[in-house]
């Protein structure tokens, strides 16, 4: 059974560039790095494959350069890398991302059947946290999202309990296999590779598939399969400030000056 690990490569540096012509990120000259959140997702998926005899795939969609992060995967212990690259693909947004990795996951279960789907809770560069959940949607997974802790995996019932880390308490979740499950930090401490496993990992195969594998509708696929796009990027204009008063002197009349300023700007209610 395949326990699948979606990982992205995202910008290690908050000094991005952005094409004016296509508002879509430039990638040459920017370093890049696994999104931390799928670092998580990976080493569980190793974690399963050493416990539970789990075959472990890791999948990326992404430019050719992705390969780098797909060989680290490999250095870790995978057992392949595939990586989803194709021009027609690019520009996607979450829901053409997600239309495509749910085809390779489909192509994957054609040749072995895939049990556990394992995605980062969201990207550092894009924050929707909708790639995970578009995936269950196409595939008809079940979906257990922000989870901090696998309990119990039975292969026999094919069932999984996973506990899942909400604001202010836990909740515990019984599915069925197979699912897709999004993994926030606290689930597990990522591994380094060993000195052995980057030698062999750098004569080792990334696969590579495109369209030509996935067969997918040209319009279905990035900017054509994307709804959403972005029209303009630009940085919000800020006003000068303004000194109000002398709050050092004479601190009551300044506060007193910044109720009535609040009041004539309609921010506070009379």
């Amino acid at each position: 059974m395949l326990v699948v690990a979606c990982v992205k490569q995202v910008p290690d540096t908050t000094q991005v560039q952005i094409d004016p012509a296509t508002n879509t990120l430039i990638r040459d000259g920017i370093p890049f790095i696994i999104n931390p959140y799928d670092s998580h997702a990976l080493e569980e998926s190793l974690r399963l494959k050493d416990s539970h005899g789990f075959k472990a795939v890791a999948l990326s969609m992404g430019p050719p350069n992705a390969e780098a992060t797909l060989r680290k995967a490999l250095a870790l212990g995978v057992d392949r890398s595939i990586l989803l690259s194709d021009r027609v693909f690019g520009g996607a947004d979450t829901l053409s991302t997600s239309n495509v990795i749910a085809a390779a996951i489909r192509k994957l279960g054609e040749q072995e059947e895939v049990g556990i789907v394992l995605c980062g809770k969201q990207t550092i560069d894009g924050d929707t946290a909708q790639v995970g959940p578009g995936i269950a949607v196409r595939l008809g997974y079940s979906q257990l999202t922000l989870v901090d802790r696998i309990e119990k995996i039975d292969l026999v019932q094919k069932t999984i309990v996973v506990r899942r880390k909400l604001e202010g308490r836990y909740e515990v979740v019984e599915a069925r296999l197979p699912v897709m499950i999004t993994v926030v930090r606290e689930l597990n401490r990522p591994r380094y590779p060993t000195v052995p496993m980057r030698l062999s990992s750098a004569k080792a195969q990334v696969e590579c598939w495109s369209n030509e594998q996935l067969q997918l509708d040209v319009n279905s696929v990035g900017l054509k399969g994307s709804p959403t796009w972005v029209s303009r990027i630009f940085s919000p204009e800020r006003k000068e400030g303004e000194i109000i008063g002398d709050g050092m002197n004479d601190p009551v009349g300044a506060a007193n000056l910044l109720l009535d300023k609040l009041i004539e700007g309609d921010v506070l209610a009379v």
